[in-house]
């Protein structure tokens, strides 16, 4: 065998070292290659994919403006929540993450649970909802898990401090913090804001956490013109009212008749706004604007109006009410009672159907229908109510549906509107958008809403006759229910059957009551409306008139006006000057100024004579604390008046609605 030379090995070496270098140079051609792929062809699309995977921007809400009532008591704020956030992608076991997060949130039944193992089992998605504006108790509880992929950011909540008062004027805002119902959503832009932008980041270990990139913008803020006291009464007698005659609902409206304000708008059923979802949608809905009904007599109204603006009746002419019948072809048309031939005036007092049909058959379809659309039916009233119903009235009028309308039949109108209505007859004929925003604060800068008078419905001569109809109705006719000791009330009683599968209803009456006091220089017009009443007499002067009667009473007493029927004579006091020798009788009530030294020389006003708003008044200018016994006015105050007081001091007021006719120095003579 030949022996290779010596210098063989080398050429195996080479060849070696060439196939070793080869396939360096392929694995670097094949890693150069791979990097220009990842870093220039597919570099957008990978950055994205890690963007999304690490890093997700949300909207973070903005904080609701607050809502006011007219003396700036909080109706609606927001506040700071927790929201809990999952990343799925980077879950690996959804039911166990699952299971545990239900077992520390409240109320996670096995239904949700199965509903959030199935949101997190979605490795496509960077992003989810856990649970949204959680307690804090539950926060605690889900932060101890220690969970990756899941995490917290904060979100704004709205909470409503009284519940359920007014809360079908406040409304409600939802889980994406849009207003959803009342002036929430009819004011939504307003007190919405501008929203922001949170940056939610998974790290290395999954773990999620967020960071805010953009603050949201706080929303304007809305002062109501609604008294909370009022709707406090308003809802009180409306629900007892309802219970006592076993109705299926109701509502209540109380008007300012001199500007359209709302003070008070009551309904029952109704529901909390902080948990809105668990209320069902008919107690949600704001019968006062949303629901139409027959207004029966109260329509009556319109009716009269219309003759005595076009000089058709006086209110002493006879109308022959045909015994309380009246026939259109084979429809008969009867009255609750059999009347003689009734003036004018009583045609409403005793509120007979057949009279009213014959007034409005002198009236006449063409001008009844104008009367109607004066008044401001068939269109909704006010830009303040999202939702409103405009009602439903006749284009136009054959004989038989004009004797429907001039009786408050085959028209269609809301409880607002139909107070909007009266108090034009209150006001001396002018008709008033109703209003329920007072004021707008955005931006530091608080801009007043002004009252607006849409027309003259008529004239202030019309007005006052048909008042002192209205006067009558409440003292001598179907409406005596409605009295109050006082005060002089004009109102207007409606009955009218309801309409049940095309039919009108025998046993289901829609009962109401409509009026204003005091009478002669109205504070405030009043609507109560009950749906079929079970329970007694199913009329509106005895079911809804008394109710009427305790929300204006209660009403009066509270905005402090004085009686208009015997009203108290006034208080006489007497005023000694230093250099007087003896005292000096003079009418009406006197403060006397307080010293105007230090706290310790403060010297006590003489109050009696005073109404209880007044004095109250003084006492807190003065920096002392009022106690009050009684109502009324001040007969007496302890300590007496010009006794040296401190500033906190306590100032006990006795009032009476009944004080001795005259006195002197304070002492009944």
């Amino acid at each position: 065998m030949a022996e290779l030379p010596a210098h063989a090995w080398r050429q195996t070496h080479k060849s070696r070292l060439v196939v070793l270098a080869g396939a360096f140079a392929l694995w670097a051609v094949a890693i150069v290659a791979r990097l220009v792929f990842l870093q220039v062809i597919s570099h957008a699309d990978l950055v994205a994919r890690a963007d999304r995977q690490h890093n997700r921007t949300v909207t973070a809400p903005a904080k609701r403006g607050e809502i006011y009532d007219r003396n700036g008591r909080l109706l609606a704020f927001s506040v700071d929540a927790d929201t809990i956030y999952a990343v799925p992608s980077g879950i690996t076991d959804a039911s166990d993450v699952a299971a545990r997060l239900c077992r520390a949130l409240d109320d996670c039944d096995r239904k949700e649970q199965v509903a959030l193992t199935a949101r997190l089992a979605r490795p496509q998605r960077e992003f989810v909802f856990v649970k949204r504006r959680v307690k804090p108790a539950e926060a605690q509880r889900v932060a101890a898990l220690d969970l990756d992929n899941v995490g917290f950011m904060k979100e704004s909540k709205r909470f409503y401090p009284n519940r359920e008062l007014a809360s079908h004027l406040i409304g409600y805002a939802g889980l994406d913090n849009n207003g959803l119902g009342g002036i929430e959503a009819a004011y939504d832009k307003t007190v919405r804001g501008r929203e922001g932008t949170v940056l939610v980041q998974t790290d290395g270990r999954g773990r999620a956490f967020s960071r805010l990139e953009r603050s949201p913008t706080a929303g304007g803020s809305i002062e109501l013109t609604v008294d909370l006291q009022l709707q406090y009464i308003a809802e009180r007698e409306l629900r007892a009212g309802v219970r006592e005659h076993g109705a299926s609902a109701g509502t209540a409206v109380i008007m300012d008749p001199n500007s359209g304000e709302i003070l008070a708008m009551a309904n029952w059923p109704t529901f909390n706004p902080n948990a809105y979802g668990e209320a069902p949608e008919s107690a949600r809905r704001n019968l006062a604007i949303q629901d139409l009904y027959e207004p029966g007599s109260t329509f009556k109204i319109v009716t009269a109006s219309a003759a005595l603006e076009e000089h058709l009746f006086n209110t002493s002419e006879m109308i022959d009410v045909s015994a309380g019948q009246i026939r259109f072809g084979r429809r008969v048309i009867r009255d609750m009672h059999r009347y003689a031939p009734l003036s004018f005036t009583d045609v409403l007092v005793k509120s007979s159907n057949v009279g009213a049909i014959k007034i409005g058959s002198r009236v006449g379809a063409e001008r009844m229908g104008l009367y109607v659309r004066r008044f401001g039916f068939g269109r909704p009233t006010s830009r303040d109510f999202q939702g409103e119903s405009a009602g439903i009235v006749w284009a136009k009028l054959n004989d038989s549906a004009l004797a429907s309308v001039s009786m408050g039949y085959q028209v269609g109108v809301t409880p607002l509107q139909m107070v909007t209505a009266a108090s034009a007859v209150a006001n001396g004929g002018t008709l008033y958008e109703p209003r329920l925003v007072r004021a707008i604060t955005r931006d530091g800068t608080r801009t007043l809403t002004t009252p607006n008078a849409v027309r003259k419905a008529i004239t202030p001569e019309t007005a006052a006759t048909l008042t002192s109809i209205m006067e009558a109705v409440v003292e001598r006719g179907t409406a005596t229910r409605a009295k109050i000791a006082g005060f002089t009330v004009a109102g207007k009683t409606g009955t009218a059957d309801k309409l049940v599968n095309g039919r009108y209803s025998a046993s289901q009456q829609n009962v109401s009551f409509v009026g204003f006091v005091p009478s002669q220089k109205p504070a405030l017009a009043i609507i109560v409306m009950i749906d079929s009443p079970s329970a007694g007499p199913d009329t509106g002067g005895v079911v809804a008139a008394p109710i009427f009667q305790r929300i204006a009473e209660d009403a009066l007493r509270y905005l402090g006006v004085a009686p208009t029927v015997n009203p108290a004579p006034p208080v006489i006091v007497t005023r000694r000057a230093a250099h007087d020798a003896a005292p000096a009788r003079r009418l009406g009530p006197r403060v006397l100024p307080a010293s105007a030294g230090g706290p310790a020389d403060l010297t006590l006003p003489d109050l009696r004579g005073l109404g209880a708003r007044e004095a109250t008044r003084e006492l807190a200018r003065l920096g002392l604390t009022p106690r009050t016994r009684g109502t009324g006015v001040v007969v007496a105050q302890q300590p007496p008046a010009g006794a040296p007081v401190e500033q906190g001091s306590a100032c006990t007021l006795v009032l009476d609605r009944n004080p001795p006719p005259a006195m002197v120095a304070g002492v009944p003579q």
